[in-house]
């Protein structure tokens, strides 16, 4: 469904017309359901992205932006990093700044990493230019208010367009004083919301379900030696 399909669908429901709700209100509820859809999962697959960067000799923060670069709206969550022949392990960064003092200088091939500021720190401090790998979430695409007619929720899938006009019927409903009705459509905006939500991010099929496990990282399973944090004269 485009928008302009779901603001005629909303006015068939509701029984209002044009003269009751201009297109630019309805685009605007519409516009408050795709955030909904958008900002209550941080991890939606069609969001997924892969990207590279290259460090700098001597400077262990990188910026969200410079992490993201050349990835279309930009990256909003950063779920890995690696080296080409190591993963970057995540850690807290009281814990890195511990074991790496702000006063002691020292640099090499980075094996950890933390986030603060929406800055990435690196550490040990690179060394030199050398190739990062980054798994993440990019940032949705605007839609909703001033969209053109013709335009469909831009990444969701199909059977989530129909959950977007459920909301705008909801909000519809509001604007007209139903707060009954309005009520019950927002009910069922969020029951559809957690069914969808449950199908598209469910385990993948190949991938073992683990109903307990004792691993204190998600990287010890393949490190022959503890999952300490490395110094920075090693």
């Amino acid at each position: 469904m485009d928008i302009e399909e779901m603001r005629a669908y909303i006015r068939s429901v509701v029984e209002i017309d044009s003269g009751d709700i201009s297109n630019d209100v309805l685009n605007r509820f519409l516009g408050e359901g795709y955030d909904q859809m958008v900002y209550s999962e941080k991890r939606w697959p069609w969001y997924e992205t892969t990207n590279t960067f290259q460090t700098i000799a001597n400077q262990k923060d990188y910026t969200l932006a410079a992490v993201g670069v050349n990835i279309t709206n930009g990256l909003r969550e950063i779920q890995s990093l690696r080296r080409d022949n190591q993963v970057i392990c995540y850690v807290g960064i009281d814990d890195a700044d511990i074991a790496y003092p702000v006063n002691v200088t020292g640099s090499g091939n980075s094996a950890y990493w933390s986030y603060w500021g929406e800055t990435v720190r690196l550490y040990p401090t690179p060394g030199g230019g050398d190739t990062i790998h980054v798994r993440g979430y990019k940032n949705p695409g605007a839609w909703g208010a001033g969209t053109s007619d013709g335009n469909a929720p831009p990444d969701f899938p199909e059977p989530f367009h129909i959950v977007i006009a459920t909301y705008g019927i909801s909000r519809a409903y509001e604007q007209q004083e139903d707060l009954d009705m309005a009520t019950a459509y927002y009910s069922l905006f969020a029951r559809e919301l957690d069914n969808l939500r449950a199908r598209y991010l469910d385990s993948p099929a190949p991938q073992p379900l683990i109903l307990n496990n004792n691993k204190l990282s998600r990287w010890s399973a393949q490190n022959l030696t503890s999952g300490r944090l490395r110094y920075s004269w090693e």
